[in-house]
């Protein structure tokens, strides 16, 4: 592994590597936009996936999480995360290549198959490279600049994948109505430049320049490693913080997709409308989340935009009553508003408390048994998501009022679950159960979240009058171009 280490990096290199950091993450977005979610999703449905397979599907990223645990050992050999990351990130993106060809090559009693074991191997490859990444990041990235710096890359990628996501989904519709009986090859095509961003994305991770890691100490063995974290009570409550909220959101997520095209018989379009909706609420929001995390911390983040995401859960289950009603799309619209809104500030938020409290020289431990126990619980998750989708099929519980009167009656229902409204509960329970363990976490410079939602709330009044005036029209028209600015300026924060 030649690639060079240094003891210390000037201050040129540390603007010139995050620079590289940002570059690969937008390689990542559009890779990431043009391979997964609503597209994996629906590429699956064509090839006949049941509820179980979605599950799966769901599954097999996180739990290839537990990679990191062998992955561990690598880095602290190696001690070149630049050149592990690389490898790691070029081996598991090439299987995106495979499944592009999949309805090219392959029989269609076989394509699901192979789809599961490629998406595996990709995610296992993937696990490998982000044990190396999150140690990187923590010695590259000076910390007082966490919180804006990341806002900063989610707010260029999250732009670029709302800009891919409408395309994407024009795209699709031209291409069902053009070629009706090929739609899977469609997908394709998606798939294969994904694979080609993240080609970009690896030579991107090689111009990062990379400090040394720390000195070692007495060689540990790596379950001890893995263990040490649960020893620290302050990091183990974040643990177990970050676990129970994990295995709630994964619980539900992964079927908000099938739940709009099975149950609602949603168009593509409105999906990927829906999904740009709460990507752009998500891109105005992550600079406001980024200075709160630096202004106050990471934790008063957590317990604003936390309860708020768990609540967007619970509102899906009034989406039907039973069947779609004259609410159903408005209250999907407010559904992805909010949801885009408490996105940006717990993907920031729990990304960056993980790396602020891991301490110096020990993050590679922390941060992987961190990853440990977020995988095992949103590898679990969609598999029990999906097998109770199965179990609830033929179920229903309902609550009605009825009045009656000589003139006649009046029946209002009040709350009907059926089949995913069942576990978007259970999600909504387990998910307010994280919240009471995120208090237990200690950070410096917390505050109670009535503060940060005062200050939310005037964040956001301030934005709706600059809006309302000329200068601020003039900004939402320049926001497409925000990316080729930053890449002209080669400016990172």
């Amino acid at each position: 592994m030649g690639f060079a280490v240094k003891d210390a990096l000037t201050g040129e290199e540390i603007q010139s590597g995050l620079r590289a950091v940002i570059k690969d993450g937008l390689a990542s977005q559009a890779m990431g936009t043009l391979t997964g979610g609503v597209f994996l999703v629906a590429f699956a449905l064509k090839l006949g996936a049941s509820n179980t397979t979605i599950g799966l599907l769901a599954a097999i990223p996180p739990l290839a999480q537990l990679i990191q645990i062998p992955s561990i050992y690598l880095v602290e050999k190696y001690r070149v995360r630049r050149a592990i990351t690389m490898y790691a990130a070029a081996s598991s993106r090439v299987f995106w290549l495979l499944i592009a060809l999949i309805p090219f090559l392959f029989p269609h009693q076989a394509s699901l198959t192979l789809v599961l074991v490629a998406i595996a191997l990709n995610a296992g490859f993937a696990a490998v490279g982000n044990s190396s990444w999150n140690s990187w990041m923590r010695d590259l990235v000076p910390q007082d600049r966490l919180g804006a710096f990341f806002s900063k890359r989610m707010t260029l990628t999250t732009a670029l994948g709302i800009a891919l996501s409408l395309a994407a989904g024009v795209y699709i519709d031209h291409w069902k109505k053009l070629f009706p009986g090929y739609e899977l090859r469609g997908y394709s095509i998606l798939f294969f430049l994904g694979f080609l961003a993240g080609i970009l994305g690896v030579y991107f991770i090689s111009t990062i320049p990379e400090p040394a890691m720390p000195a070692k100490g007495k060689s540990t063995r790596i379950f001890k490693l893995i263990l040490q974290p649960f020893t620290d009570a302050n990091f183990k409550n974040l643990i177990m913080f970050l676990g129970s909220w994990n295995f709630a959101v994964n619980l539900a997520a992964p079927f908000f997709t099938v739940y709009m095209l099975k149950r609602l018989e949603l168009d593509m379009s409105f999906i990927i409308a829906f999904a740009v909706l709460s990507q752009l609420t998500s891109f105005a929001f992550l600079r406001i989340w980024g200075r709160f995390s630096d202004r106050f911390s990471n934790k008063s983040v957590l317990r604003v935009s936390g309860p708020l995401f768990m609540l967007c859960i619970l509102a899906w289950t009034f989406t039907t009553m039973p069947e779609k009603y004259i609410l159903t799309i408005p209250l999907l619209v407010a559904i992805h508003i909010f949801t885009g809104i408490s996105t940006a500030g717990v993907t920031l938020a729990s990304g960056n408390i993980g790396l602020k409290l891991a301490p110096k020289g020990k993050a590679t431990a922390y941060l992987a048994a961190n990853s440990l126990v977020n995988s095992l619980a949103a590898g679990i998750a969609p598999v029990l998501g999906g097998r109770f989708a199965d179990f609830f099929a033929g179920r229903e519980l309902s609550l009605t009022v009825k009045w009656l009167s000589p003139g006649g009656e009046l029946i209002i229902p009040t709350l009907n679950f059926q089949q995913w409204d069942f576990f978007f509960f259970f999600a909504f329970l387990i998910g307010f159960y994280s919240i009471h363990r995120l208090a237990m976490v200690k950070e410096i410079g917390e505050v109670e979240e009535k503060i940060v939602v005062r200050e939310l709330i005037s964040e956001v009044r301030r934005g709706m009058r600059n809006i309302s005036t000329v200068g601020g029209l003039r900004y939402m028209v320049y926001f497409p171009f925000l990316i080729v600015k930053y890449l002209k300026k080669g400016q990172p924060t």
